[in-house]
């Protein structure tokens, strides 16, 4: 089994609420929405990530028989709970935004319709495989804005929190428009270009560093590049310089040298200035260690002659900002509107669409949230992605998710742009969305 395909990916109370639901008779058709409350410091927009994923989960939803055989032999659970299980499979509608998209707060970016119990169960997995991707997909981003024009590559699997999010945060940060990643399964499943380099300890096993250089060349010709900063940079880099005609006479050509550490601004400077000097003007440099994109776009600023960035914990983590405050909550139920009212947590009810408007150059300038349904001005923003359980269109190839990323940060305004001082951005309640919630706080406030 796939642990990540089972459905007891949840909360235990997910499950009790399921029997309770159905113990009641509350079975008739819901609809949860799943929203960001607020925007984490120092974000101006969101991006959407993970759709592929929750659709994949859903469509293949259902218990297997030793996962009905653990929960009858819990004894928490009563048959008929068992037996709604045992043929339960995801039967409903979803909508969303595409990936790629950009975001903000209260703005559903997935829509579930499903009968009660059945919408409930899916809350935990779904927040689970929704939040990661946006997150890093947004964390990718904001590095891509700091660095236009620069080859950004995901170094972090290694410090991810477990395995299936150092492989998602692969795809999010290729969705977002990385060049590629450093983990090799996200190639083999989904074609994400790889890339690598050497370690210091490879370095560090030759009593030589031209040694290694050389033979790690000879041994691994293609998009060679070399880490220099094992011990000297400048020399290493002029070691370079004197094996890069040897290489070449072989047909082997060095790419680039990668820097790990140290004062990158003020080393990239004298490396290139070396490399030049040795009649290697081709050679690119490429830079790693510790970043994150303040620090990145600090470095673009100066004028630093460095050509990519390898990015690692900052990414796979989002280190500074490491979670969302994502919910998936009731708006409908039995075709009536559904509120929270908790303070700072209260929720806009009823189903719900986004309309985007654009300046006359293309960029986005401000979104209305209100009812699904409506005839508003702009493009709307969530789309049909299942209809009683089944899919109602081909999922977009990477390449077509990674080209909406691409338009999605092409048309921000200067205000969101700027990942150091990042501005506000418009985002409206409309007028039905307004009068249906006054409408519901009133029947909240008869009912006592």
């Amino acid at each position: 089994m796939n642990i990540g395909d089972s459905p007891l990916l949840t909360d235990l109370y997910q499950l009790n609420m399921m029997q309770a639901y159905l113990a009641n008779g509350l079975t008739g058709p819901a609809s949860f929405e799943l929203f960001v409350r607020r925007l984490p410091p120092g974000r101006s927009f969101m991006m959407a990530a993970g759709l592929e994923q929750a659709v994949e989960w859903l469509a293949g939803f259902r218990f297997s028989a030793d996962e009905l055989a653990y929960l009858e032999k819990s004894g928490r659970f009563d048959a008929a709970m068992l037996d709604y299980l045992a043929t339960l499979r995801f039967t409903g509608d979803v909508d969303a935004m595409p990936e790629g998209t950009v975001f903000f707060p209260h703005e559903p970016i997935l829509r579930v319709t499903a009968p009660l119990p059945l919408a409930q169960l899916l809350e935990s997995r779904l927040i689970n495989l929704v939040q990661l991707q946006s997150l890093v997909a947004t964390k990718a981003a904001r590095v891509m804005l700091a660095a236009p024009g620069k080859v950004l590559v995901d170094f972090g699997f290694r410090r991810a929190h477990g395995a299936e999010a150092g492989l998602m945060a692969a795809r999010a940060a290729y969705v977002a428009g990385f060049a590629g990643t450093a983990t090799v399964l996200a190639e083999m499943l989904w074609g994400i270009p790889i890339y690598g380099t050497m370690a210091h300890s490879y370095v560090q096993a030759h009593e030589d560093e031209s040694v290694a250089f050389e033979t790690f060349a000879r041994a691994r010709p293609d998009n060679l590049t070399l880490l220099i900063d094992t011990y000297d940079p400048e020399a290493a880099a002029r070691k370079v310089v004197a094996l890069a005609p040897k290489l070449a006479r072989d047909g082997i050509v060095v790419r680039s040298v990668r820097l790990d550490s140290g004062d990158l601004v003020g080393l990239s400077r004298r490396v290139r200035a070396i490399l030049d000097a040795g009649g290697c003007p081709d050679i690119r440099i490429f830079v790693s260690g510790g970043l994150e994109e303040g620090q990145i776009a600090a470095i673009v600023e100066s004028g630093a002659p460095i050509d990519g960035y390898g990015v690692g914990t900052a990414l796979t983590t989002s280190q500074d900002q490491p979670v969302l405050d994502i919910v998936y909550k009731l708006q409908e139920y039995d075709g009536v509107a559904r509120r929270k009212r908790s303070a700072a947590k209260q929720t806009f009810p009823g189903r719900k669409q986004v309309w985007r408007t654009r300046a006359a150059d293309g960029t986005i300038a401000g979104d209305v949230i209100s009812l699904d349904g409506e005839t508003l001005p702009g493009e709307t923003l969530l789309a049909p992605v299942m209809r009683a359980g089944e899919r109602v269109r081909r999922d977009p190839s990477l390449a077509d998710i990674r080209a909406r990323a691409a338009r999605e940060l092409a048309a921000l305004p200067p205000a969101l742009r700027d990942v150091t001082h990042p501005g506000p951005y418009p985002v409206a309640i409309g007028t039905a969305l307004h009068d249906l919630t006054e409408e519901v706080d009133r029947r909240i406030a008869a009912h006592g």
